[in-house]
């Protein structure tokens, strides 16, 4: 498989977001949406457009992704007051979605599955 490293693509996010310890597949709102023990931690928003749902450390980690790259990073009023952050998969590098994904995992993930991480391979 090879994907250009500019641009992240929905089957970039569901090899990343499955190889996260603990990780499975399951609908969310008729897209495909991944999850932790059973918690969601992301999920693809609009196949046509591209857009992943992650969440963020805290609402002003979400405002400033979104301020310092609003081409890449937004929202919309459906998660005001939630720190979720939408992202352009064409906008970001597959490092790049590798950190927002692992970053999301680990923020809804359990404390003792969120251990699993960090075992060598």
């Amino acid at each position: 498989m090879c994907h250009s490293a500019l641009v992240a693509t929905e089957e970039d996010v569901r090899r990343i977001a499955l190889g996260l310890p603990a990780t499975i597949e399951k609908p969310s709102y008729g897209m495909p949406g991944f999850r932790v023990a059973d918690t969601l931690f992301a999920r693809i928003r609009e196949k046509a457009e591209g857009v992943l749902v992650v969440w963020v450390d805290g609402t002003l980690e979400k405002e400033a992704m979104i301020a310092a790259e609003p081409e890449t990073f937004f929202t919309l009023a459906h998660y005001d007051g939630y720190p979720i952050v939408l992202v352009r998969l064409a906008a970001v590098d597959e490092q790049e979605l590798r950190e927002l994904l692992t970053e999301s995992w680990m923020l809804r993930a359990p404390k003792k599955v969120r251990r699993l991480l960090d075992l060598p391979s």
